[in-house]
């Protein structure tokens, strides 16, 4: 065996291993998501409020975007445990959109956003790592 294929199956390793963490990562920020969205909906008084902010929206509907959003994640990341293209896009996209929505949450939450798009950054990188010639079999 060559040293160029020993490399290869070591940094696939790699990727599956990261798939697999994201995967894992995905349906644990989801369910956090999700707990952070009911407690948006049942008592939107535990956030901070900004005044002035730009991006300002009613509480209750943050909780609503963060409980949908939440519940997306976890369908999306039990998909990231088998091999299917349909879960690494959705996974990179609803990785993407939740970034957004924690960044332009930050003053509502700011501790847990910041935390939550490192999660997201590092799910979307972990996502991309696998390559289309190994026909999904990274996790």
């Amino acid at each position: 065996m060559s040293t160029h294929v020993q490399h290869d199956r070591k940094s696939q390793g790699f990727a599956s291993g990261l798939v697999v963490f994201s995967a894992v990562m995905m349906v644990v920020a989801g369910v956090l998501d999700l707990f952070r969205g009911i407690m948006g909906v049942a008592r939107d008084d535990v956030f901070v409020t900004t005044p002035n902010y730009i991006f300002k929206f009613d509480l209750t509907s943050w909780g609503w975007i963060h409980l949908i959003f939440g519940a997306l994640a976890i369908i999306v990341g039990m998909g990231l445990f088998k091999p299917s293209m349909w879960a690494r896009v959705a996974g990179v996209a609803l990785a993407s959109l939740l970034l957004i929505a924690n960044f332009l949450s930050i003053p509502y939450y700011p501790l847990w956003s910041i935390v939550a798009i490192a999660m997201y950054g590092f799910i979307i990188w972990a996502l991309c790592t696998v390559r289309p010639d190994s026909g999904g079999r990274g996790v």
